[in-house]
């Protein structure tokens, strides 16, 4: 089992928040596609508890064409601005550019979030070049910003293992820290709402692999399938998927609702016997 230098002093699993960069967001519709904006998103959950934030610019479905500049506008002055604020904190650069990662690691990331499993093949050698992590991602191939199609699989859970810890391998081999690497079953990318149950109905197999799992399940469209609820009222179905996931090992979680996110984290280690209570007064004086 690897060891993750990602995980809290109590070593309960961690919170990667989300940070949108762009106009069209799938949930917030770019609530945080200012600077200032982005800006007070980052002090704030990081108040709530998170210890990775992960800044993107592009947003993951189909939509407006943004150029790797344009991309680096978005995401390099924030990423500076709040590695200045919270030098402490993990800051993740959500992209699958290569170039882009090297300006956002300079800027102060050290952690690279590829949802797109190595579509640029020097992405993780860049994370390598300069010491910073990596997340390795599970496609099945799809193209960057597509949406799958009649997705088919023998047997999902072991192509998200074999290509996942593919990517850790290859990641190690470039340089990459192995304590600074996450595999992500990357659910709704390239898999159908089937799939994404079956992963979080096996996650102890992918925790197994001794890889550190990172989940991002935020009010996915898998759980709006499942449930039948649009993307404001998913949120229920994202929590109850994450203390699932929680109870099997899983070591974080990137989530727009970090607060709620964090008490069911804690909630579920307490149940388990792993953390004692934050107050206890009841019955007790």
């Amino acid at each position: 089992m690897v060891h993750s230098q990602f995980l809290g002093p109590d070593g309960l699993a961690v919170v990667m928040a989300i940070i949108n960069t762009t106009p069209d967001s799938f949930y917030d519709q770019g609530a945080t596609r200012n600077f200032d904006d982005a800006l007070a998103r980052a002090e704030s959950v990081i108040a709530q508890g998170a210890r990775i934030v992960d800044i993107g610019g592009v947003k993951a479905g189909p939509g407006e064409y943004v150029s790797p500049q344009a991309e680096r506008d978005r995401v390099v002055p924030l990423i500076a601005a709040v590695h200045q604020r919270f030098p402490d904190i993990t800051i993740s650069v959500d992209t699958w550019r290569s170039s882009v990662a090297d300006e956002a690691i300079a800027a102060g990331a050290t952690l690279v979030n590829d949802t797109w499993a190595g579509h640029d093949p020097e992405l993780s050698a860049v994370a390598g070049q300069h010491g910073v992590g990596y997340v390795c991602s599970h496609t099945g191939g799809v193209i960057p910003r597509t949406r799958p199609y009649r997705v088919h699989f023998d047997d999902v859970v072991a192509d998200v293992i074999r290509e996942t810890t593919e990517q850790a391998e290859r990641a190690v081999s470039r340089g990459v820290p192995e304590d600074m690497i996450f595999i992500d079953p990357t659910h709704d990318f390239g898999k159908n709402t089937f799939h994404g149950l079956e992963l979080l109905r096996r996650i102890d197999e992918i925790v197994a692999t001794g890889w550190p799992v990172l989940m991002a399940l935020s009010n996915k469209d898998f759980v709006g399938e499942t449930l039948n609820r649009e993307v404001k009222q998913r949120v229920a179905g994202t929590l109850a998927a994450t203390a699932w996931s929680a109870q099997h090992g899983v070591a974080a979680f990137r989530a727009h609702e970090v607060a709620e996110t964090v008490d069911v984290i804690r909630m579920t280690a307490a149940i388990k016997g792993e953390v004692a209570p934050l107050v206890t007064t009841r019955g007790l004086a």
